[in-house]
């Protein structure tokens, strides 16, 4: 080890041999690329990583992917597969001396025929200048650069690195891929006290974690429980696992748009399970009330006028009542936008008009509905000729309303569901109306 790097001449597996008293995760950590679980559409023979290693030559790469799913041991194995010098670094740890004895260190590996693959743990970490010092060692060949990161790259990492490396995408580990992991723990440490109901909740605990499940079985073993604990045990002695969730990056993103998108679905069940998500997680429930409230505009408008005032309303009760209390008014608010009639002509409607307002700049409306609060204005003709719709027949007067250089315009057209039918009725008779006056 040397200072901040983890620099081995050893092939990976063999300089990591661990101690007996290492934490279950490390003891078990795979010693070859075919032992790595949950990842064999990267690491299998027609995967990305697995075609790199048959040919022997490996190109930069980030690999993006949860906590706990294997980026760490695949970079170490990785080099030893194709006989790599490997060396660690962490962003959390490092600054721009540690990244320069670094490619120090490679730059003379190099002069003496030997590769070095530079492996950056939680690479997004670095700023973009930092970034961009990776740039001429990655170039020049001083360097393959395997960054790890649970953000996604085209966020965190700048253009010009993401132009040099390959983004490899790991899988959340599923309820199988956790499985073998239990099982390899067994092999070592025997069997765990759960019963096969336990068991799966402690795997559905560790929400796709590979390092989490090992270090809960790991405080079972260390335990030394006799007796098979069932869920109900498994809860009160384990504590209870966190939804990861990152309120600020893409967990927050990802979250939202599968509820915005289930709620213009018209799917309740999957709208009510993501904002369950959400708030479980420890999202700001202000937050999801405006979302939703943008969403009652945009995507049901006129086709159910009251969803809006069902979020004004929930938003309310969530500051009346505050939570858990209020959080009831916001998944009835989520069933109700679910459920309604959908529409986004009113969406539409005020993007179109927002164009042609910035298209026709500063026209003047035409005189006769223009305000004449004085006599000035009056002996110029602004209000001349104003037909007041009260006292027309039918309330409506069929005036003309638009600029005289600009052609009448088509901006709102309501569909066929929920109450914009009627509204729709409203206006093809305003329509026919306002023909009949034209014409004569």
């Amino acid at each position: 080890m040397t200072g901040l790097f983890a620099d081995s001449p050893l092939p990976p597996a063999q300089a990591d041999a661990t101690r007996d008293d290492a934490p279950l995760a490390d003891r078990l950590r795979p010693r070859a690329l075919d032992e790595v679980v949950g990842q064999e559409h990267l690491t299998g023979p027609e995967g990305a990583i697995g075609r790199m290693v048959a040919a022997g030559k490996l190109s930069s790469m980030v690999l993006w992917g949860p906590p706990g799913t294997g980026k760490t041991s695949i970079a170490r194995l990785l080099a030893d597969a194709v006989g790599m010098r490997f060396i660690a670094v962490s962003a959390v740890f490092s600054g721009v001396a540690d990244l320069k004895k670094a490619f120090a260190e490679a730059d003379r590996a190099a002069d003496a025929g030997q590769r070095t693959l530079l492996f950056v743990d939680e690479i997004h970490r670095f700023n973009r200048a930092q970034q961009d010092g990776f740039l001429p060692f990655v170039e020049r060949g001083t360097v393959t650069l395997v960054g790890a990161t649970t953000e996604n790259p085209s966020f965190e990492l700048n253009a010009a690195l993401l132009s040099r490396a390959q983004v490899l995408i790991l899988n959340r580990l599923d309820h199988d891929a956790l499985g073998k992991l239990l099982e390899k723990a067994e092999e070592l440490e025997g069997s765990l006290p759960l019963t096969a109901e336990a068991r799966d909740m402690l795997i559905a605990s560790a929400d796709g974690d590979g390092r989490f499940v090992l270090n809960q079985a790991e405080t079972l073993y260390n335990a030394g429980i006799q007796e098979a604990l069932d869920p109900s045990a498994l809860g009160k002695f384990l504590q209870r696992r966190v939804a990861v969730y990152d309120k600020d990056r893409e967990g927050h993103y990802n979250l939202i748009s599968a509820l915005h998108k289930s709620l213009r679905g018209s799917d309740p069940q999957a709208a009510l399970y993501y904002l369950a998500r959400m708030l479980v997680a420890g999202e700001e429930p202000l937050y999801v009330l405006r979302r939703m409230v943008r969403f009652a505009s945009e995507d049901i408008g006129l086709a159910d006028p009251h969803a809006l005032t069902q979020c004004l309303a929930a938003k309310d009760a969530y500051d009346f009542l505050g939570s858990p209390e209020g959080e009831l008014a916001i998944a009835q608010a989520c069933l109700y936008l679910a459920t309604a009639p959908k529409s986004n002509a009113a969406y539409a409607a005020q993007k179109s008009a927002w164009k042609s307002a910035k298209e026709t700049g500063s026209l003047m409306p035409p005189q006769h509905i223009l305000n004449a609060p004085t006599k000035l204005m009056k002996d110029i003709g602004y209000g001349k000729g104003y037909a007041y719709d009260h006292k027309a027949d039918e309330g409506f007067s069929g005036a003309d309303y638009w600029p005289e250089e600009m052609q009448a315009q088509t901006f709102y057209e309501p569909v066929e569901r929920g109450f914009e039918r009627k509204v729709r009725e409203r206006i093809e008779y305003w329509d026919k109306l306002r023909a009949q006056i034209r014409d004569g």
